[in-house]
């Protein structure tokens, strides 16, 4: 079934707050791994809003794995005639024959995988071959989308600073995921202390907005699907953890604005300070959409628990790049609600 495409109210939140970014890309070719995801759907559409506002010429290289899917899922993306669509595996793709400037490696699956080592090889080779093809056609800049479980999965303070130790055990066979992200951006900085590339990364936290899977391992995209089926909200664990969400219009303007500007070799946390518990994130999606939806919390909160806490600290991004949170959690809930057809 096709997906929706993003709403124009959307678009131009996100060329209002990046149209000096897109003046260096004009008449560039861009290439793009996961673009047909989550990220990618929404990189993809504000780039071809952009270029039509703009007039900027710009062109766009998408790899994936079946370009037949993709366009039929989003035959609004696949057919303008700005996107290439490249077939392949991140891990072994043809390099393309044109001279592509630009590098937006946003491949990853950050969901649960049986296979631990696939994943690792997926991630650090994927990332290998995507900086092998950067060196072949001299690219200028790339921006690697990282994730904030290079930290760990919590953390015992409220914000998380791109200076905080990680806590993750590189023997545990659970921690493929976030040492392999933590591998891949080691890959990418030695690579561009090496060659002309200039390299930033981006450690992307928790998101929401359309194009979120409802029936995936994300907890906000499970709140939103029994808030539109008018079904009580279950929660399995205490409901203590914090996380926080970051509308995908203003993820888009982060990440344009660091693949731009962010300086050689800097990584950024990319998401919203605004923190939340499972249980108020749960009781905030009901009172935003379906006021006195029942939650069930299966768990019972221990006093003197250490704090869980998944919520990035911003401040190197709003102070370097003047990036911030535009769009609140209740009006984030309210548009990708709404996308999905449901009207309170």
């Amino acid at each position: 079934m096709a997906a929706n495409p993003i709403v124009p109210s959307d678009l131009a939140h996100i060329l209002s707050h990046t149209r000096e970014v897109w003046h260096p890309l004009r008449g560039q070719r861009i290439f793009l791994t996961g673009g047909t995801g989550f990220f990618g759907h929404w990189l993809l559409e504000s780039l071809l809003y952009a270029n039509r506002e703009l007039d900027l010429s710009l062109q766009a290289t998408v790899l994936t794995r079946n370009p037949e899917a993709f366009a039929r899922k989003s035959p609004h993306v696949a057919l303008d005639p700005a996107i290439s669509l490249e077939q392949g595996d991140v891990r072994s793709f043809r390099f393309p024959t044109a001279q592509h400037s630009f590098i937006l490696h946003a491949a990853t699956d950050s969901g649960p995988d049986p296979d631990p080592a696939t994943l690792a090889e997926s991630i650090v080779g994927g990332t290998h071959r995507v900086l092998d093809f950067a060196r072949a056609t001299q690219a200028r800049r790339l921006l690697y989308v990282s994730s904030g479980a290079v930290y760990g999965r919590s953390a015992p303070i409220e914000h998380i600073p791109e200076e905080f130790p990680s806590s993750i055990d590189p023997a545990a066979s659970t921690a493929s995921y976030e040492e392999s992200k933590r591998m891949a951006e080691q890959l990418c900085v030695s690579h561009s202390a090496n060659t002309p590339l200039e390299v930033s990364i981006a450690r992307c936290f928790a998101f929401v907005g359309p194009h979120l899977p409802l029936d995936r391992h994300f907890a906000i995209g499970n709140f939103l699907k029994h808030a539109i089926d008018n079904t009580p909200i279950h929660i399995k664990g205490d409901g203590t953890p914090r996380r926080s969400w970051l509308y995908m219009a203003d993820l888009a303007i982060w990440l344009w604005t660091m693949l731009v500007l962010a300086p050689n070799g800097r990584a950024y946390n990319v998401g919203s300070e605004d923190g939340y518990t499972i249980a108020e994130a749960a009781q905030l999606t009901a009172d935003t959409l379906r006021p006195g939806l029942p939650i069930q919390i299966d768990g019972v909160p221990r006093p003197g628990a250490p704090l869980n806490s998944y919520v990035p600290a911003t401040g190197r991004a709003r102070t370097e790049l003047g990036l911030r949170t535009n769009i609140s959690l209740p009006e984030a809930l309210r548009r990708t609600a709404a996308w999905h057809g449901f009207s309170a």
